[in-house]
């Protein structure tokens, strides 16, 4: 072994890192949406000036959304902070084509603080848009500097260790449809669900009267529904066979729908028609939409995501199994079924919203759109479309879809709902009933959440505040009573008044009663009572638990002239009462009985007042309390 200084030959030097090659042309990642479907979301970087600095975000992207297995909401989103971004660096940065996050010039940290700077300006106040596009974008700067092959340089170390800048911000929450509103949803559903199913059902009709159209003809409505039902003959080859509009029959053209077709697009619409007398379309299904909304209090995400496999009939029950995609959870929940569905009840007086119905009904439409599409279990909610060049196009319910969404129907079936017209605010008007029916109780009322999200976004409604409102009124009120209907003071004239027929009437007294006050028989001590088993602070029958420490506060107390010297020796005990309990504690419980005691000491004269306080010292008067009292007092 060669020692010290004998070594013959140097130690290898690092070699330099390779720089990670740059991957060039489209980015692209296939996400799926909350019902599973795959789209694909690109970036494009030679639509920019900054096409290097596109690139290596864009990398990040993709690696970020793989790793994190981001749904098409989120996959969106960071896409269009790298779109935002890279359009401002291509505006105000000096030379974009030579920005990269691998140079110090040009500078990035300088165009990265000015564009969240001016973000807010971007968006409404409040909006908290400005915050997630800087957040997502310190999120990609921020797992570029964590791989040790991707350089990052400048001062945008300290900008991602830092914060932000921006506030959070906060969401407008949706007020509650009204009851009125909420009725005429449901009844318009109702009668479209009606109308969906008698178009549907004559449809089918018709096309069981149909042949092969090549036998029967091209021309016969009945031939073409039946190729459309029975997959006999592609949709685009019914379209391509089709003859010119002028030519088509009286029978033919009366399915066209009532629009102005574009030229060449006769046939097109005419097929859309057709398909639409077999299958629902997605403004058929948001009448079914509404009545499960309805009937199980469920978001709309909850129901229009049911298949098959989250239905179990029983006989007298449902069982239906909800996924929540944004919360991450499931629950199941059971509903009766309706007695009366056996009944064959052609014209119901009102809308049936038993989800058993609903649901046994819905899967009656999808099942032939289920089976030749090949889908097992059975979604709900499928809708079929004819797409360009007549393709027949099966996909998901899309409550968003332009010119089949939510406004869409209010519009075609006239119903008038205030603004914002959003279908979320039918779950709240479920949660503020779910609420009343529970009479408040959160524990209850959030069974399908945590009791912070309900007080996060349901709690806020119109009607419970409403509620919440008469509630706190009804007690103010009873304390408000209870406060102004306090002892009845008589002066001289009045007391001497008792002995006149009339008077025991107008007090509510009767003449034994009128006899054992002026005896002094009534006396709970400093003052006089109505009827001492008749306390308002005690059961009916029960001689009153609280007299004399709360008499002050009864409608049952008559105070007499005779009753002074008692009321000055309990206005002394309550002066020292309040010196020696703190603020709270003694307005917490005598407060109100020491404003009505001065209110009554207010009432007699100063000699009157005089003439108790020597009558006092004469006779050695003392305060007449009971044990618990002094004990309370002394303690």
């Amino acid at each position: 072994m060669p020692r010290r200084g004998e070594y013959n030959s140097d130690f290898p030097l690092p070699q330099p890192r390779l720089r990670e090659p740059q991957r060039v042309g489209l980015r692209e990642v296939i996400v799926a949406d909350g019902r599973g479907v795959k789209s694909p979301v690109v970036v494009d970087p030679s639509k920019f000036t900054c096409s290097a600095l596109v690139g290596e975000l864009a990398d990040e992207w993709v690696e970020l959304v793989e790793a994190m297995d981001y749904k098409l909401g989120t996959t969106r989103g960071f896409r269009n902070t790298i779109r935002e971004f890279c359009t401002f660096v291509d505006s105000h940065v000096a030379r974009p084509g030579e920005a990269t996050l691998a140079h110090a010039e040009p500078d990035l940290h300088r165009a990265v603080t000015e564009w969240v700077r001016g973000l807010p300006a971007s968006f409404t106040a409040g909006s908290r848009a400005p915050a997630l596009h800087a957040g997502r974008l310190r999120r990609l700067i921020k797992r570029r500097i964590e791989h040790p092959a991707r350089p990052v340089v400048g001062h945008l170390t300290g900008w991602v260790k830092g914060s932000i800048g921006l506030r959070r911000g906060q969401t407008q929450e949706l007020d509650e449809f009204t009851r009125v509103e909420k009725l005429a949803l449901v009844k318009a559903a109702w009668a479209d669900l009606v109308a969906v199913e008698a178009r549907i059902k004559a449809g089918w009709a018709l096309a069981a009267s149909g042949v092969d159209p090549a036998v029967g003809g091209w021309l016969e409505p009945a031939n073409l529904l039946w190729a459309i039902a029975h997959d006999a003959w592609p949709t685009q080859e019914i379209c391509r066979r089709l003859p010119r509009k002028t030519q088509w029959p009286p029978a033919l053209a009366a399915f066209m729908p009532p629009v102005r077709s574009p030229r060449g697009l006769a046939g097109q619409l005419l097929l859309c028609s057709l398909v639409r007398q077999l299958f629902p379309h997605n403004l058929d299904l948001h009448c079914f939409r509404i009545l499960l909304m309805a009937a199980t209090g469920r978001s709309s995400e909850e129901v229009s995501g049911l298949d098959e496999d989250d239905i179990e009939f029983g006989p007298r029950s449902v069982m239906i199994d909800f996924t929540k995609n944004r919360a991450h959870a499931e629950s199941r929940r059971s509903y009766d079924i309706d007695a009366t569905l056996s009944q064959a009840v052609v014209h119901p007086a009102r809308p049936r919203l038993d989800p058993a119905d609903l649901i046994r009904r819905l899967l009656d439409l999808s099942r032939p759109l289920a089976a030749r599409q090949g889908l097992d279990p059975v979604p709900l909610f499928l809708r079929a479309s004819v797409i360009n060049a007549g393709v027949l196009q099966i996909k998901p319910f899309l409550g968003s879809l332009q010119n089949a969404k939510f406004t869409t129907w209010l519009n075609l079936h006239g119903v008038s709902v205030s603004e914002p017209r959003d279908i979320r605010r039918l779950r709240k008007s479920g949660k503020v009933e779910k609420a009343i029916a529970f009479r408040g109780r959160v524990s209850d009322i959030a069974d399908d959440h945590s009791q912070e999200t309900f007080h996060g976004h349901y709690a806020h409604g119109t009607t419970l505040r409403v509620i919440a409102g008469k509630v706190i009124t009804s007690a103010q009120q009873r304390w408000f009573t209870q406060a102004t209907e306090g002892p009845a003071i008589f002066d001289e004239e009045a007391a001497r008044a008792l002995g006149e027929p009339e008077a025991g009437a107008a007090l509510g007294l009767s003449a034994q009663e009128v006899d054992d006050l002026r005896s002094g028989q009534l006396d709970m001590g400093v003052c006089n009572c109505k009827d001492p088993r008749q306390s308002p602070f005690g059961k009916p029958g029960q001689l009153c638990p609280v007299a004399p420490l709360r008499c002050f506060e009864c409608r049952n107390a008559l105070v007499l002239p005779s009753n002074l010297p008692q009321m000055l020796l309990f206005a002394d005990h309550l002066e020292r009462l309040k010196m020696r309990l703190s603020p709270r504690h003694f307005d917490a419980y005598w407060r109100q009985s020491r404003v009505n005691l001065l209110a009554a000491l207010d009432a007699r004269s100063d000699a009157e007042i005089a003439q108790a306080r020597r009558q006092i010292a004469e006779d050695g008067l003392a305060l007449q309390l009971p044990l618990s009292a002094h004990v309370e007092f002394d303690s």
